[in-house]
């Protein structure tokens, strides 16, 4: 079955916390690497999600301990709106 892999940035403003992290995150920006499957017996070509992985720490912090945590992906768009409303309202 094909796969597919998409590896983007996405960055926070502000801490955020998700259900499958033990402790809040620090601002800053993270890899995220989403992994999806081919739905076969289409007519189309169509994919479905199969894994949401979070890096820890974000890209540029100095740590040296790095972390891939699967994360839910509505949770994280939900952190992520939050995040950008919060810093709507700042600005």
């Amino acid at each position: 079955m094909p796969t597919r892999t998409t590896d983007t940035l996405i960055t926070f403003r502000s801490a955020f916390s998700l259900s499958s992290i033990d402790e809040p995150q620090p601002p800053g920006t993270y890899r995220l690497v989403v992994d999806e499957e081919e739905i076969p017996g289409l007519s189309f070509v169509a994919f479905r999600r199969v894994a949401t992985m979070l890096h820890l720490p974000a890209v540029h912090a100095a740590s040296q301990i790095r972390q891939v945590v699967t994360v839910d992906p509505v949770e994280l768009q939900a952190a992520l709106d939050r995040d950008t409303s919060h810093s709507s309202e700042r600005a």
